[in-house]
């Protein structure tokens, strides 16, 4: 059987990688503060003897595009935008710490503050909890100041300070989930100077024009790739006929 057959195996297999990757941006691309995903191919050489005429290719996710999104004013007290490259300090599912730069925050009714996708969002002391208060704003260094209910609206009280981190001079990477986590294991230190914007938002950086075009690009790879597996099959028919000719 032809060397063909697995060469465009892997390349079928990148186009799909590439298709997923697509697809997941296209489907966030109105999710507030979402970093787009970036793809890349690479060439795997086989060593051994003999010239190199074809070689197999692999196709993974290997960062995020940190690009900013736009800002939007919303003018809702919860809402944040993280400036430069911060991100927010949040408790992932399974327990870890992990960051985002998503900003939609919302008070459950135990006074948890979490993030639009239910993630509690962490502070000084661990996840952010608020006494029942009459209102509540941050500030732009993260400080959370409430209004106790039944309280004096001039004397707010502080009630904690959001974990806003700066991934500069660290390796991070993004999870499946979405989330940004060092790679490794570990956390990032709180930046005593990072800042959000209260009031806003900041939008997906995903190019939907773009990613459309990307995605007809790996269909049209994965095409060309059946293309190559039927000239492999026919040639591998064609030698089969020709060996049961009559010498």
């Amino acid at each position: 059987m032809d060397r063909l057959i697995y060469t465009s195996l892997t390349a079928m297999r990148g186009a799909m990688a590439r298709q997923a990757t697509t697809a997941n941006n296209l489907a966030n691309a109105s999710t507030t503060g979402f970093r787009k995903e970036l793809a890349n191919a690479r060439p795997l050489w086989v060593d051994g003897p003999g010239y190199d005429a074809r070689v197999a290719s692999s196709e993974e996710v290997v960062a995020a595009d940190m690009s900013a999104g736009v800002i939007s004013e919303t003018g809702r007290a919860l809402d944040i935008a993280l400036e430069g490259d911060a991100m927010l300090g949040v408790q992932a599912k399974n327990g870890e710490e992990a960051y985002t730069r998503r900003g939609d925050l919302q008070l459950t009714e135990s006074g948890l503050l979490t993030t639009g996708d239910g993630l509690p969002v962490l502070g000084e002391g661990g996840p952010v909890t608020l006494p029942p208060a009459d209102d509540v704003r941050i500030d732009k260094d993260g400080t959370v100041w409430i209004v106790p209910a039944g309280g004096d609206p001039t004397q707010p009280q502080r009630a904690d300070r959001l974990k806003i981190a700066s991934p500069t001079g660290s390796d991070v990477l993004k999870g499946l989930d979405g989330l940004f986590r060092v790679r490794g294991g570990g956390t990032l230190p709180a930046d005593p100077e990072g800042r959000v914007i209260a009031g806003s938002l900041e939008a997906s950086n995903v190019n939907t024009s773009q990613a459309l075009v990307d995605m007809i690009e790996a269909s049209r790879a994965w095409d060309t790739q059946m293309k190559l597996l039927t000239t492999a099959r026919d040639l591998d028919t064609a030698s089969a006929d020709l060996m049961r000719l009559p010498s």
